[in-house]
């Protein structure tokens, strides 16, 4: 029976294939017989554990005993629960920065597209944002109509965002939906912008391109529907001049510094703080030693880990910022009347993860071991190079627009369960497990389940994953929700709807 023990002072170790009752075991001195049939993913008890007392994983608590636990016994929500609590006091505690052994290499090339603002994305693309949910369907009908006339050249695609929101929002709610779209028209994967309003929309096309600051009008134009007589043929006259402007750039060789990599879970199991995890973890130390921005969000999956972020702060001023974003978050919960601990997912936990302790050390794994170097509020993009941790909730749709809108360029994703959800930008989806890789060929770009189903090296596999990466940028590589035509946004909502 093959049992993986993440850290040595574990006292639950993961089954790595569904086990029955009775099957011997061995691992780290341990010798037992499994009590119970254990699935695949999930925990094995590796001690005797009385009631009460904390299970370890990954070096730290996932939650405590509710009955005493012996060797050999399957752990999950019927003698486990979490101990997380609400706001909490943080001790400032840092540690030595270190330099990831993955980040000694000289750092890559891609071929990019270079923007007059200095930035660079990886697609050159024609994006049509509704300022409203009136016309979002306007917007999307653009697209259908302008695609098969203007992609031509480097004129890699024309992709319309509908949403929901825009109007009959108030506050900060408005202002979340306005940060939002103000980071899709500023994103550099798009060459050229068409911003759609309706006209009597809260968030009119004014409102929206104060929001959005400077701009340059060769490259974002706008119209509201109401005041075209033909919405139609104005709004194709407007993007053909845009794909006219996009078709003058081309791809040039870049520095890998100037990537933006956003880093993202969802339909995690038991084996993605083992495998894809700290693959992509891998992949963040390289990233931000070479001087590119790498943004983890979650901020629900950062609960019970997130003194380990906390000691990898830059200064003290970061450790508060990130004691401000995880209580924050906390108070948000609070102050809906909802316990702060509703997760993981039913998937989640079919897949092995029972507390929200759990899945947030497996979460953070993507983070690598690289320094906090900031936190940015929803829609803020990146000051400098480093890791920085998103303000935006756990829920996949709205995490992963999170991260694109404060300026991803392309969207690490790993899954245990699998989902074909993507963002604007390239979302390349890893498996946790070879079994999905090959279950959903046309969900998965990558097979990080290898370093268990095939004992691959960790090393060899990340460089592997980098180039993936790199030729993803370079529009060598076209990811699954590319070619699948899975483009969404979700805009984190947080107030009430007049």
């Amino acid at each position: 029976m093959r049992i993986y023990q993440i850290h040595d002072d574990d006292n639950v170790g993961v089954v790595l294939e569904s086990i029955g009752a009775g099957a011997e075991f061995s691992i780290g001195g341990v010798r037992g017989t499994a009590r119970q049939a254990i699935p695949a993913g999930h925990k094995i008890a590796l001690a005797a554990i009385p009631a009460g007392a904390a299970l370890i994983k990954y070096g730290w608590p996932i939650g405590r005993a509710t009955a005493d636990i012996a060797p050999g016994d399957w752990v999950h929500s019927h003698n486990l629960v979490t101990g997380i609590e609400g706001p909490l006091e943080y001790t400032y505690s840092p540690q030595p920065r270190r330099t990831p052994e993955t980040g000694a290499a000289p750092a890559p090339e891609f071929f990019g597209f270079r923007r007059a603002d200095g930035r660079v994305g990886v697609r050159n693309e024609l994006w049509i944002v509704p300022t409203v949910g009136c016309v979002a369907q306007l917007a999307r009908r653009l697209a259908e109509l302008a695609s098969p006339r203007l992609v031509t050249g480097t004129v890699e695609g024309v992709f319309a965002f509908p949403h929901t929101y825009g109007c009959s929002q108030l506050g900060d709610d408005l202002r979340h939906t306005q940060r939002a779209l103000a980071g899709l028209i500023r994103h550099p994967n798009a060459g050229g912008v068409l911003l759609l309003g309706l006209g009597c929309e809260n968030n009119s096309i004014e409102r929206q391109l104060e929001v959005c600051g400077r701009i340059d009008p060769q490259r974002v134009k706008f119209l509201a529907a109401q005041n075209a007589s033909d919405e139609t043929q104005e709004a194709m006259r407007l993007l053909e001049e845009l794909a006219g402007y996009a078709a003058g750039f081309r791809r040039a060789p870049c520095p890998a510094s100037a990537l933006v990599l956003g880093m993202k879970c969802g339909g995690s199991d038991g084996f993605s703080g083992i495998t894809a995890n700290p693959l992509v973890g891998r992949i963040s130390d390289m990233a931000a030693a070479w001087g590119a921005s790498v943004l983890l969000t979650e901020v629900p999956e950062m609960f019970g880990a997130e003194q380990i972020l906390m000691n990898r702060a830059r200064d003290r001023a970061t450790f508060e910022a990130v004691v401000s974003l995880v209580n924050g978050f906390k108070q948000y919960f609070l102050t809906h009347g909802q316990p702060v601990y509703e997760n993981p997912a039913p998937g989640n936990r079919q897949g092995g993860i029972t507390t929200l302790e759990e899945k947030s050390l497996g979460c953070i794994e993507k983070g690598g071991q690289a320094t906090v170097e900031a936190v940015l509020d929803y829609g803020r993009p990146p000051s400098g190079p480093g890791l920085a941790l998103v303000n935006a909730p756990g829920n996949d749709g709205v995490s992963s627009t999170a991260l694109v809108i404060a300026g991803a360029t392309l969207v690490l994703f790993t899954t245990g369960r699998g989902t074909p959800l993507g963002t604007p930008a390239p979302t390349l989806k890893i498996s946790t497990n070879s079994a999905l890789a090959q279950w959903k060929r046309n969900w998965i770009d990558f097979d990080a389940g290898r370093l268990l189903s095939q004992n691959a090296d960790p090393k060899a596999l990340a460089q592997e994953l980098l180039q993936l990466t790199l030729d993803t940028a370079s529009g060598l590589y076209r990811a699954r929700n590319e070619t699948n035509g899975m483009r969404d946004i979700a805009i984190f909502k947080t107030g009430v709807t007049v």
